[in-house]
């Protein structure tokens, strides 16, 4: 799942400050190789923990982040993992 934060500030040389939308709270990670400027939009990649009702739980790499699921996008779709082996025994 992806959510698009907005950019804040610069708070020192390798961390940037960003405002997720229906989050409520600021959060910043480490971003030394770009040059973002106030007002720019990063996408943050991350995977859902939980669904509710009126919210979605995304793991962003280390922080857990709750926010409106109309906020939230799939990047990648699911696939579940295939099977070589049936999970019947053969008859004997």
């Amino acid at each position: 799942m992806a959510i698009d934060a907005t950019v804040l500030r610069r708070v020192t040389d390798d961390r940037i400050s960003l405002s997720i939308p229906t989050y409520g709270f600021p959060h910043s990670i480490r971003d030394s190789t770009t040059k973002v400027a106030k007002g720019q939009t990063i996408e943050l990649i991350g995977s859902v923990t939980r669904i509710e009702k009126d919210a979605v739980t995304v793991t962003l790499g280390g922080p857990i982040v709750t926010v409106s699921p109309d906020v939230v996008r799939l990047v990648a779709a699911y696939k579940p993992p295939t099977r070589k082996t049936p999970l019947i025994d053969k008859p004997t």
